[in-house]
């Protein structure tokens, strides 16, 4: 998603990953691992006794090492209920080294690719009429989950939306969502939803509206005159297109 960050940080979250998989017993099978914002993650491929898995190293200073973020993917597989789709998280550990925290989340590896190397989505993403049916199932399930963690601040939302809308704010409808709900988040060709850091409570709707936002510049379905017959050889339309 990032690229590599400076020299000096790249090499400090190498040394935790090898120091992650010594700790977990895993081959590292990562022949370029895919980087977090400014470094703050680093995730690839292993293996172990149990088979291929996927290893993320999350850094933090200390003091932070704590709270929404830190907590969020642990308390996800805790919480969250199987039918929302999603890679199992395997294993935790946590340790400190040079005035640095880290973690070590070792998930199940899967053969789901992501939908969009970018959060906005530029191209039709082809999906099939049931990973559409599942997405709708997963957020409605999801929006029922009970949990004191807050994805979307009040105070914020009350803020944002005169500021931007001009819109006044009047009493606001909560539910639990994921709360980073974009293309990048999203695999296929079956539904897998990744990147459960900042899951909780937010406005009802807000993963659906962030999901629209980030879908706005998908090519427009062509006019009904210009769609191929089902006798044409032309392919016929993607489901994002029907």
């Amino acid at each position: 998603m990032f690229s590599a960050p400076d020299d000096a940080t790249a090499q400090r979250m190498r040394n935790a990953r090898i120091s992650a998989c010594t700790a977990l017993a895993l081959t590292d099978l990562a022949e370029g691992p895919i980087w977090g914002y400014a470094g703050r993650t680093l995730s690839g491929a292993v293996t172990s006794a149990q088979g291929t898995g996927w290893l993320r190293v999350v850094a933090e200073h200390p003091d932070k090492a704590h709270g929404k973020l830190w907590d969020g993917p642990k308390t996800a597989q805790e919480l969250l209920p199987p039918a929302i789709p999603r890679p199992v998280l395997h294993d935790v550990h946590d340790w400190q080294a040079a005035g640095w925290a880290y973690r070590a989340e070792l998930y199940q590896h899967t053969d789901a690719t992501v939908i969009s190397r970018s959060p906005v989505l530029e191209h039709d993403p082809a999906l099939p009429k049931t990973w559409w049916t599942k997405l709708r199932t997963a957020l409605d399930c999801l929006a029922e989950v009970p949990t004191e963690r807050i994805a979307v601040r009040e105070e914020y939302i009350r803020r944002a939306i005169p500021e931007y809308t001009g819109c006044d704010i009047g009493q606001i409808e909560w539910s639990t969502a994921h709360g980073d709900f974009h293309w990048s988040n999203l695999a296929g060709p079956d539904l897998t939803i990744l990147d459960w850091e900042g899951w909780g409570q937010a406005p009802v709707g807000f993963d659906a509206a962030q999901f629209y936002l980030y879908s706005l510049h998908t090519p427009p379905r062509p006019p009904v005159s210009a769609r191929p017959s089902a006798t044409s050889s032309t392919p016929q339309p993607h489901a994002w297109q029907n």
